[in-house]
């Protein structure tokens, strides 16, 4: 199973689309995907419309539909100064960062994100039958993922600067979903990417 970061949005509260670096960071992880992953069967993302964005280049390079699924979608989102203001966004993203179990003002704790996020994963193992099942998702939820899989040392390990630094846009993660375990096949790369951008949380 590979996990896409969604390309980089547009710097907009709410449900922001991709910015033009963003589309063109699609097009390339969609063009690479169709040259060397030519066995993906699904196409999977979260209902954001960036994670959107990213899987439509992608699903139809192989003539699919794109399928989503609510429980991909980020840990926390922010909609503007109306609920909470950007600085203080950012402040409750860190401490949910830092305190896993932190039930943020908004959004949902790391630990929790990352539950929803491998039970969907699970379910979609379950339903496909043929293929490479590719999903879109977002770099905080995916992170989150990660640290319960394997824990925080054993991500550092591997991936010093990820925890911190977050996920960049259109990194590809390779994840192994079998008889109801998902294990790490490989951490979020972009090297399949001429450019790309730093993941931002808001």
């Amino acid at each position: 199973m590979l996990v896409v970061q969604h390309g980089e949005k547009v710097r907009e509260p709410g449900d922001p689309g991709l910015s033009d670096i963003g589309h063109r960071e699609a097009d390339t992880v969609a063009a690479w995907l169709a040259e060397n992953c030519p066995e993906v069967g699904s196409v999977w993302a979260s209902p954001l419309r960036r994670a959107q964005q990213t899987a439509e280049p992608i699903a139809a390079s192989y003539g699919l539909d794109v399928q989503i699924d609510a429980r991909l979608r980020e840990r926390m989102n922010w909609s503007g100064e109306a609920e909470i203001t950007l600085d203080g966004f950012l402040v409750e993203w860190q401490r949910a960062s830092d305190d896993r179990s932190y039930q943020p003002a908004v959004g949902d704790s790391s630990n929790h994100a990352a539950e929803r996020f491998l039970s969907s994963l699970l379910d979609i193992e379950r339903s496909v039958r043929d293929g490479m099942v590719v999903v879109i998702s977002h770099g905080g939820v995916t992170v989150d993922v990660l640290r319960t899989l394997v824990g925080d040392e054993a991500v550092k390990a591997a991936a010093p600067e990820l925890i911190d630094n977050g996920v960049r846009c259109c990194a590809i993660t390779r994840l192994r979903v079998d008889g109801g375990v998902v294990t790490i096949n490989h951490y979020p790369s972009t090297d399949h990417l001429s450019e790309t951008t730093k993941h931002r949380p808001a």
